[in-house]
């Protein structure tokens, strides 16, 4: 996949080169490409003017950045202790078996990552999952396919 480093140089030019808008800067650069890869990363300290190791580290310490490619959509399961009580660990099974990842991975047609996190901060809608954002609370097991299907890339049909 070809990185289309002007959307970067616009990003960095809308936030501006100060080092105060690094953390926003590479929310919105992930944003767009999914991930920060190295070469991003290497582009964003020299137009920045910040070593490549603190940009590394702001990277890694915050867990909402990602170094490897990741899905257009990012499902979330909470497996706090309300959730996991109410069947979060059987909403993880359904995923895994209707997508064959497990958490962490990526689907091979990039569309979605599964993780797997200890609280959602919503307790009272357990079982509770997000997809790219968007919250389904109390999630049973038989629903996980249908709200999938949702985000799924329909292929065209051969008739039109």
């Amino acid at each position: 996949m070809a990185i289309d480093m002007e959307k970067v140089d616009e990003i960095l030019d809308a936030h501006g080169l100060e080092q105060r808008a690094l953390i926003p800067a590479l929310l919105e650069i992930q944003d767009a490409i999914h991930y920060l890869p190295h070469e991003v990363l290497l582009h964003v300290a020299e137009r920045m003017k910040v070593p490549l190791i603190q940009i590394h580290q702001v990277a890694k310490f915050y867990k909402v950045f990602s170094l490897e490619p990741r899905g257009k959509y990012i499902i979330t399961v909470c497996q706090g202790t309300a959730c996991h009580v109410q069947g979060g660990n059987r909403l993880v099974d359904q995923i895994e078996r209707v997508l064959d990842i497990t958490p962490g991975q990526t689907t091979k047609d990039m569309q979605f990552t599964l993780e797997s996190v200890n609280c959602l901060g919503c307790c009272a809608l357990g079982p509770v999952m997000t997809i790219g954002g968007k919250y389904y609370g109390n999630m049973v097991a038989n629903k996980v396919e249908g709200v999938l299907e949702k985000y799924m890339v329909k292929e065209a049909s051969p008739n039109g």
